[in-house]
């Protein structure tokens, strides 16, 4: 049975890793989907540039007619020991893996709010709640988003609007390529599972989060696909 069907979805950051796996899960189970990206998507978007937000969310509601899911995955990862660390880098991880999360939602969730339903789903980190060596900028932006959706979900949660987010640990995508081989080594010593996870081992919380029956309970919540780097 499809369990997105006759749900629209726009999701930000669907190009690939993360996102697209989502975005792929959505069209198997029957969603009609709008995947937005910098690059090699149905629309473009700046998540830094809140007139490039306007234009993408409005062009995503034109072609879907309204927007029951937004997924915000749209992220950057580098690696900067803060002792090492230039102002601008800070600032280019917040302005991509927090803000973005933010304008995003601001377009967006006015009309969940008006029409009585929806579902957003932050794509935040398992580093946003441990932290992590040379990763206090992603570390904050990603604890940001945790913040901010728990904020959101209370503002919205009794216009029918559900707020989440998942935190994935370390997954196989072309982000994480961009890390050293050391600190990936490292990582994967210390996860009970021994390994990254998959773009496609992340998608089905998204799924679940979207759906009816299954999501409906979830306020506020952080959802952990992460190897057990994290058990709250």
């Amino acid at each position: 049975m499809a369990l997105l069907r006759d749900r629209t979805a726009l999701v930000v950051g669907g190009a690939g890793g993360i996102g697209r796996a989502i975005a792929e899960a959505y069209l198997r189970e029957g969603a009609e989907v709008v995947v937005a990206d910098r690059a090699g998507a149905d629309v473009r978007i700046d998540v830094t540039d809140d007139a490039s937000v306007r234009t993408a969310v409005a062009g995503a509601e034109r072609a879907l007619g309204r927007i029951d899911v937004l997924v915000n995955s749209a992220g950057i990862l580098t690696e900067a020991p803060l002792l090492e660390m230039d102002p601008a880098t800070w600032a280019e991880t917040i302005a991509v893996d927090l803000t973005g999360v933010f304008l995003c939602c601001r377009r967006v969730v006015p009309g969940m709010v008006e029409r009585g339903f929806g579902r957003v789903i932050n794509i935040a980190s398992q580093l946003g709640i441990k932290g992590g060596p040379a990763l206090s900028h992603y570390a904050a932006a990603k604890a940001g988003v945790i913040g901010f959706t728990k904020s959101l979900a209370l503002e919205v949660a009794g216009h029918g609007v559900l707020v989440n987010a998942i935190a994935p640990g370390p997954i196989e995508t072309p982000m994480v390529a961009g890390i050293t081989a050391d600190w990936k080594a490292a990582k994967r010593a210390e996860l009970p599972l021994g390994r990254f996870g998959t773009p496609e081992e992340v998608a089905p919380t998204a799924v679940l989060l979207a759906g009816e029956p299954g999501g409906n309970l979830y306020v506020g919540q952080t959802l952990g696909p992460n190897a057990g780097d994290v058990m709250p």
